[in-house]
């Protein structure tokens, strides 16, 4: 049975095609000089990569597999096609600032990934939620990673595409967040302190966990002074470092 809420989950925390997979790095660095360009980008790889996992589940019986890949970069590149074109009709300012990497969503990892790993495999319904949570996680640290770029090094915040506007947070800004290193930089410390994060949820559901069986078995400790060999039922005592058993076999070899 699919379970949407872990469909939803895995594209926004557990699985994000950026922090944790690292996948689709050319328009993560590229493009998040600014919170309104991270925005567009993450708007428009939402859009395709829904419409994509739809018409690729649905398509998913008629496709052959020997050319499968091709077949998912014509659906990917027509959805692309119409975003570009509605984007330079209705916002031209961020059609400039974007550019190039509109048309290179075609070829987007996460775009192929999730139409290889999951459209292909799954009904429409789930492969639009799959969709629409990797675009989300993929747009939620674009725009992180955007804001903490756009702040440090021009000193404000949700500017307009072309620079001007926005709101005038630092007075002496670094220029080198705004600079492809500082992309680099950026992205470095986001994902660490992600995953350091992470792991610390981790260790503490770990310790709960624990807890709780201590509290059904009566143990007071999760490193029991005794414990049971699996085969011979041996105690072993941490003061004299040892199996019981391992001493009386050394004994018996000694004797023969």
């Amino acid at each position: 049975m699919i379970s949407y809420k872990k469909i939803l989950k895995d594209g926004l925390l557990d699985n994000n095609p950026t922090l944790v997979q690292l996948i689709g790095m050319c328009p993560t660095l590229a493009v998040t000089t600014s919170v309104v360009n991270a925005l567009g980008m993450g708007v428009a790889v939402i859009v395709v990569l829904t419409f994509s996992n739809l018409f690729i589940s649905l398509l998913r019986k008629i496709i052959p597999p020997q050319v499968r890949i091709a077949a998912f970069i014509v659906v990917i590149s027509g959805f692309v096609t119409a975003v570009e074109l509605l984007l330079k009709a209705y916002f031209p300012a961020i059609s400039a600032s974007l550019g190039l990497f509109i048309p290179l969503i075609v070829v987007n990892c996460i775009i192929l990934a999730r139409a290889e790993a999951f459209a292909s495999k799954n009904p429409p319904l789930a492969s639009v939620v799959d969709g629409l949570a990797m675009g989300a996680g993929f747009t939620c640290a674009l725009t992180v990673i955007g804001f903490i770029r756009e702040l440090l090094g021009t000193g404000k915040v949700f500017a307009s595409s072309d620079g001007t506007g926005g709101i005038s947070l630092i007075g002496k800004p670094a220029i080198i967040f705004i600079a492809p290193a500082g992309a680099f930089f950026t992205l470095a410390f986001i994902v660490a302190a992600y995953k350091a994060i992470r792991n610390r949820i981790a260790d503490r559901e770990e310790e709960m966990r624990v807890g709780e069986i201590h509290a059904e078995t009566g143990q007071s400790d999760y490193y029991d002074t005794v414990r049971l060999d699996d085969e011979e039922d041996d105690y072993y005592d941490e003061d004299r470092d040892g199996y019981e058993g391992e001493e009386n076999e050394e004994e018996e070899d000694g004797e023969e």
